[in-house]
Formats: C-alpha cells, sequence, structure tokens
C-alpha cells in the first residue's frame, strides 16, 4: 500500500494532456514561426481577403504608375519632373493646397463646433448640405462656380483664372473632410470638464485652449490632412474656373492631362509619382502629429 502512495505522489507532478509535456511546462512556438501566428476576429482568411484586395485596388496600380514613369530611366524621371513647367505646376498645386487645408481647419473646426453646440432653424439641413460635395460631381461645382465668380459674374466677383479661385474651388470639395473629422470627437467631449473650468473662473477661450482644442486636435490633424491630400489631386472642380494658365493657376493634375494630349505619358506618369510621394509624405507626417497628439491628451487625464 505505501508504495502504491508512493508511486501515485511521484506521479502527480506529471500532467498529460495536449501541448503540455511531461515536465509539466508548455510548449513554445518555434521562433522560425511565431511571425505566422494570427489573432483577431477575422482570422487568416479575412486578412488574406484584405491584403489581395488592396494589392489588386491599390499596390497593383500604383506599381504599374511608378514603373512606367522610370522607362526612361532615372534621369529620364528627374528630367520629367523637373522640367520649368511641371515645377510650376507642383508649386502652384502645394502652395494652393496649403492655402485650403489651412482655411478648411479653421472653418470646418468651426461648422462643426457650431453643428454640434448650437441649435438653429434648419440644422439637419447644414448638416446635410455638408456631405454634398462627397456625391455632386466635382465638374459640377466648377460650372457653378464659374458661373457665380466667372466673367459675367452676378454678384460682380471675378475669380475666374486666379489662384483665389482656385481656392474656393478646392476649399468646396475638401470642407467635409475636417468637418466630418472634428464633428464626432467633439460630440465626445465631456461638457463637465468645461463647466468646472468656467466656474474657476476661466474664460471661453481659455477653456477652449487648455481642455477642448488638446482633445480636438489629432481629429483637425487629421482632417486637414485629408483635405489637403484631396486638394493635391484634385482636377474636376479646378477644370473650368482655374482657367490652365501655365506658371499661374495650372495645376499638376492638368499639366499631366495637357503631357497625355501632347503624346508624353512617361512625363506625366513621372509628376503623378511626385504627386503621390508628396500626398503620402504628408499624411505619414500629419498621422505622425496626430498620433503624437492624441498620446499626450492620453497622459493628460
Amino acid at each position: 500500500m505505501l508504495d502504491t502512495v508512493s508511486d501515485s505522489s511521484a506521479n502527480a507532478g506529471t500532467v498529460s494532456g495536449p501541448g503540455v509535456s511531461p515536465t509539466n511546462k508548455p510548449r513554445r512556438p518555434r521562433p522560425g514561426l511565431s511571425w505566422l501566428r494570427v489573432s483577431g476576429s477575422v482570422g487568416p482568411l479575412g486578412i488574406a481577403t484584405t491584403v489581395l484586395w488592396l494589392s489588386i485596388i491599390v499596390l497593383l496600380p500604383l506599381a504599374a504608375l511608378t514603373f512606367h514613369s522610370f522607362e526612361n530611366g532615372w534621369s529620364g524621371f528627374w528630367d520629367a519632373v523637373t522640367a520649368p513647367a511641371a515645377l510650376d505646376a507642383l508649386r502652384v498645386t502645394v502652395l494652393v493646397s496649403v492655402v485650403v487645408a489651412v482655411v478648411n481647419v479653421f472653418m470646418g473646426t468651426l461648422i462643426a463646433w457650431v453643428l454640434v453646440r448650437d441649435d438653429f432653424p434648419g440644422k439637419g439641413i447644414v448638416n446635410a448640405l455638408i456631405d454634398l460635395p462627397f456625391a455632386l460631381p466635382t465638374i459640377v461645382a466648377s460650372i457653378v462656380l464659374l458661373a457665380l465668380y466667372g466673367p459675367q459674374s452676378p454678384v460682380n466677383i471675378h475669380l475666374n483664372a486666379t489662384q483665389p479661385g482656385l481656392v474656393v474651388a478646392l476649399a468646396f470639395v475638401t470642407l467635409p473632410f475636417v468637418v466630418r473629422s472634428v464633428q464626432p470627437v467633439l460630440i465626445e467631449v465631456d461638457l463637465e470638464v468645461e463647466q468646472a473650468a468656467a466656474s474657476l473662473g476661466a474664460d471661453n477661450w481659455t477653456t477652449f485652449r487648455r481642455i477642448v482644442l488638446p482633445t480636438l486636435a489629432p481629429a483637425i490633424i487629421s482632417g486637414g490632412g485629408l483635405a489637403f491630400a484631396r486638394a493635391i489631386g484634385e482636377y474636376g472642380s479646378v477644370v473650368l474656373i482655374g482657367g490652365n494658365i501655365p506658371r499661374e493657376t495650372q495645376v499638376a493634375s492638368q499639366y499631366i492631362q495637357q503631357q497625355i494630349e501632347i503624346d508624353r505619358p512617361i512625363n506625366a506618369a513621372a509628376v503623378s509619382v511626385a504627386l503621390l510621394a508628396i500626398s503620402f509624405a504628408s499624411l505619414l507626417v500629419l498621422r505622425l502629429l496626430s498620433d503624437r497628439a492624441a498620446r499626450k491628451e492620453q497622459e493628460s487625464r
């Protein structure tokens, strides 16, 4: 009987079962295959489908465009991008897009604030109008702006073939990006914190600058970055009111079309790749700034 008890005690630390070694230590995954492990709700099939779809829709066209732009080698690509007309088109595009992004950051945040914090007749209609540029063909916006601010302007404001006209057209199509980025974040802002600041003697500007703005900063930065990236590649809304004047109002998208029309597709592809690089770099920088602002906001809580 003592022998039986001793045998049972000796075997008490031994556990059998799948995934457990005789020494009662779980098996470790092989180091070489650890990167293949997938966790989440969709599983490997969902991830594979996502990667495949993004490759077909995004990566393959961008790869083909980049390959086509380098058909004449690096020197041919550089000559196409640094041609005086191409540089002027890129300069006008970036300059106008920066102005549009800054304007929409201020006006989009203000509009989002009004839609969230104020009640007035027709608020639902105004809220629906914000999304109109998403649904409206951009060429229609160019026709409307030309009729309103063109040579026969009924309000006697002539912006045809001017850079301010480009700013107005691009501001129209990019405004929703800022408003729709800021609006949901502003809805979630805790009003009790603002009321506590006001009870401690803080004025409206101090409350907004010290409490509300840090919370909205990531959304404002993201919305401004999306507005800039959209303005960089916009074509339809500026095609009529811009006038397409080289070195003055010709944006990069119009220059690309011009190169295709004169049978220079490689030059058009090279400038397109330059636009992609500018948009990607700006979005990457703004994404990093947005994440940094979000981390600071979390640390301050």
